[in-house]
């Protein structure tokens, strides 16, 4: 099985801050997130497990298991450029997150940030067929990880898609 994780609560998610790249600190209740989730899944062996290399996804993933744990840039969250650090009721700027021309504003491109991850999850499900994998990881790369296994949304809807803090999803690898 492959298990992907978001991360735990941030006091900038509560706040309704961009986060992206910047490396933001779990809060009490992220830390708590993670603790039910290490005990919802402590009867798991994990044969392997993978993190986004920013604080709040490695410590999330530190709190779900003593396994050794891999960092892998190409599941870290999409790159906000001028949004980071700024409250979503601030910009001005109309975003389209989905639109594969918007780099306004120093938004990753669409298809570079899909591209990673559907590489990612191509590897690693070739290579561990059969085991059992954490992956730890962000809003956005959980958008395109359940499209990478479960196809584009019907609706169009990718926000519908977005894991909340600490959620759980469970794929088949075998």
């Amino acid at each position: 099985m492959i298990y992907i994780v978001r991360h735990g609560q941030t006091d900038w998610n509560v706040e309704g801050i961009y986060q992206g790249r910047l490396d933001v600190e779990l809060n009490d209740k992220g830390i708590e997130q993670a603790q039910k989730i290490q005990e919802k899944l402590c009867n798991v062996k994990f044969d392997k497990v993978f993190s986004s290399p920013l604080k709040r996804a490695l410590k999330t993933a530190q709190i779900i298991t003593s396994n050794e744990i891999i960092t892998d840039e190409r599941i870290i969250e999409r790159c906000n450029g001028e949004l980071e650090g700024k409250l979503k009721s601030e910009i001005e700027v109309e975003i389209d997150f989905n639109d594969p021309n918007e780099t306004r504003m120093g938004v990753e491109n669409i298809n570079d940030f899909r591209k990673r991850i559907k590489e990612f999850f191509e590897e690693i499900s070739k290579k561990y067929k059969g085991k059992n994998i954490l992956v730890v990881t962000h809003a956005g790369v959980s958008i395109y990880a359940r499209c990478f296994f479960e196809g584009e949304p019907v609706d169009g809807n990718y926000n519908n898609l977005k894991l909340k803090n600490c959620e759980v999803l469970e794929y088949d690898n075998g």
